[in-house]
């Protein structure tokens, strides 16, 4: 992305080209195409660019500027009128927030947060949110663009003259004029991301001035060609920040990056009564137990509902939560302990927590900030704990297992299909590339985000079997045949009558989703009519592949096959040690397989080769916590949307190659 915009830069005029000059053209449409976003097609190239250029005219804004605060609200993009999590419109994410409300968090009433029936529950229960009114800046927007918010909402060009407008009016509060030189507009731009502390709105800003001096361009979701040249020379006078008067975070031992606004609230943890404690678990990590895995979630509520969830004794907990229209991060239980967040007691052991404020499934969308912000944080926790930046390590809620039948159908299903990892892995450094060639034997699922938009039904929870919304989506669909008209495949933990799985957003059991690596099983027709199968769940799983726009991509590594002899091998939720391994009064935990089976000739991709342990944490004295190890091996697989676990002395391993 950052090679084709720094050439761009080169080209004359590249803030009006699209229209008018070829060659600048050709870079930006290679680059959208690149980053995932373009289909090579003819779609409107130059309208979004246009009403940029002409509402930074109208209201005296740089276009620069104009231009990298859009991008980092929405990337440029318009979502048909939908609002962001934090109730922000259009292009320049005008918020409305007064129009927003909440519903239960994806999966409530069935999981136990805590994922461990050693101990109580701390049910997960669904949640009323209370509106949060202090971001209501489309109103003034439409006061000072001389339209409505009704307008702004629905009208992309309306909405970024009323983005325009905004800025011009905070750079003339704060300096009493309008600067030609984008580098006089700092303190416009912090106070445009509505943070309320300095630290958050600095980030902002200077994430602003980053997308204008390495430039950007892409390809918007609704198809429009928009780019903005790299001033790589650019310096912002960063010294208006004092003039807004912004309050500075109160110190706290949190776990960030130097380049991510934190604060520290911290989930309490009380002694309940009565044997009952919460909301997580003391413990020494990584020193008594590795941290193997980021889990990614969705609040399903705003911010300050989320504060108060987390902040409850009886309810459960994660490490961070992010604030949808800022980026801010603030965390609420240390690296080193156990959080109740991923519905599975072994994964919650090892993992940290990340909840983003936003919707699995009703129509709203992630801000740029906040999935920026997501990044570096991962990548900091990542580097600290080296944890492998792929999929078998950084998960969706969606992708942990269930721990024993019983609790599979009610695991959670957040962030859901609609959450960028195409986007998410550039962001972190480690982009989704090919790493093998056809006789590999392995793909890795990457469709265009964009234009991949499967006919989800249900998300609107009053109206559940209504379409959704057409959206861009990670999810690729897995057929039982090379056919269109197939039906979906079978999962049994979700579907235990064994019908087909659903277009139900919340319906997993038949949908693979970008960074996810499979073996590659069969493949039918060719050029456009190419499909792909891939080993899914103990089935054939088909999903077009057309030559010119591959859904996958090809990889190499290491899969797991049933030993040789073994008609089947279980498939676990959890990699717990042998009963012998416990210690005197800690009760062993039961090696209970899950209800599905890896067929003799079936492979699946190896994610890692976990560590065979129990936590024992079922007291309130953390003197009393044990680590039991034990002699088993495990190996994780991506068995389906979600990962398991086979025990080694059942499966060879080899590579996908052979």
């Amino acid at each position: 992305m950052r090679l084709a915009s720094l050439r761009a830069a080169h080209c004359a005029g590249l803030l009006s080209l699209l229209a008018t000059t070829p060659a600048c053209t050709d870079i930006v449409d290679r680059d959208a195409d690149r980053d995932g976003h373009g289909d090579g097609d003819s779609a409107p190239q130059s309208s979004r660019q246009r009403d940029f250029a002409a509402a930074a005219e109208e209201f005296g804004v740089p276009e620069s500027v104009l231009l990298a605060v859009s991008y980092l609200e929405s990337r440029w993009d318009a979502h048909a009128g939908q609002p962001s999590r934090a109730a922000g419109y259009g292009p320049m994410h005008l918020t409305d927030a007064a129009r927003l409300g909440a519903t239960p968090h994806p999966g409530d009433g069935g999981e136990d947060a805590r994922g461990d029936d050693a101990r109580p529950w701390h049910r997960a229960a669904a949640r009323d949110a209370l509106l949060a009114r202090a971001l209501q800046t489309i109103d003034r927007a439409a006061e000072l663009a001389a339209t409505d918010a009704a307008t702004l909402r629905a009208d992309p060009a309306q909405n970024i003259r009323g983005g325009a407008a905004l800025l011009a009016r905070y750079q003339v509060e704060l300096t009493g004029g309008l600067a030609a030189d984008p580098a006089a507009w700092y303190g416009a731009v912090a106070r445009y991301s509505g943070a309320g502390d300095a630290a958050t709105a600095r980030q902002f800003a200077d994430d602003a001035y980053a997308v204008m001096a390495g430039g950007e361009a892409r390809r918007t979701d609704d198809g429009q060609l928009v780019a903005l040249a790299g001033q790589p020379e650019l310096r912002p006078d960063t010294a208006q920040l004092e003039g807004l008067g912004l309050r500075e975070p109160a110190p706290g031992d949190v776990q960030c990056p130097l380049d991510v606004a934190c604060e520290w609230i911290p989930a309490p943890y009380e002694d309940l009564g009565g044997g009952d404690y919460g909301n997580h678990d003391l413990a020494d990590r990584p020193h008594s137990q590795a941290i193997r895995y980021i889990v990614i979630h969705d609040t399903e509520t705003d911010y300050d509902t989320t504060l108060q969830l987390v902040q409850d004794p009886t309810y459960v907990s994660w490490q961070y939560t992010l604030r949808s229209v800022d980026g801010h991060v603030a965390q609420h239980v240390d690296a080193r302990d156990v959080a109740w967040h991923a519905g599975n007691w072994y994964v919650n052991a090892k993992s940290i927590g990340l909840e983003h404020e936003g919707f699995a499934a009703q129509g709203t969308w992630f801000t740029e900030s906040m999935v920026r912000t997501s990044a570096r944080l991962v990548r900091y926790l990542a580097l600290r704990y080296d944890i492998p930046l792929d999929r078998a390590h950084i998960l969706g809620h969606d992708n942990v297992p269930g721990t024993t039948p019983a609790t599979v159908a009610g695991m959670h299903w957040d962030p859901g299909p609609y959450w960028d990892w195409n986007h998410y892995f550039d962001l972190l450094g480690a982009p989704l590339r090919a790493t093998g060639g056809p006789r590999s034997g392995l793909v890795t699922i990457r469709p265009d985000f964009a234009s991949n938009r499967p006919p989800f039904v249900g998300c609107d929870p009053e109206q559940p079997g209504a379409p959704c919304p057409a959206r861009g989506s990670s999810s690729v669909m897995l057929r039982a045949e090379p056919d269109d008209a197939a039906p979906l495949l079978q999962d049994i933990g979700l579907h235990p009558d064994g019908s087909p799985s659903t277009m139900g957003v919340a319906d997993v059991g038949s949908r693979a989703d970008a960074g996810q690596q499979y073996a590659v099983a069969d493949r039918s027709g060719q050029g456009d009519d190419r499909w792909t199968a891939i080993w899914y769940l103990g089935q054939k799983g088909w999903f077009r592949d057309p030559a010119g726009a591959r859904t996958a991509l090809w990889a190499s590594g290491m899969v797991v096959t049933p030993r040789p002899g073994l008609a089947s091998v279980p498939v676990y939720g959890r990699a717990y040690p042998e009963a012998e391994a416990y210690p005197e009064g800690v009760p062993p935990q039961a090696i209970a397989p899950l209800q599905y089976e890896m067929l003799a000739g079936q492979r699946y991709v190896l994610g890692q080769e976990p560590e065979t342990e129990y936590y024992r944490a079922v007291t309130f004295d953390a003197t009393q916590h044990v680590v039991v190890r034990g002699d088993l091996r495990y190996y994780q697989i991506q068995f389906g949307h979600r990962v398991a676990f086979v025990l080694a002395d059942d499966v060879v391993v080899m590579p996908a190659s052979q």
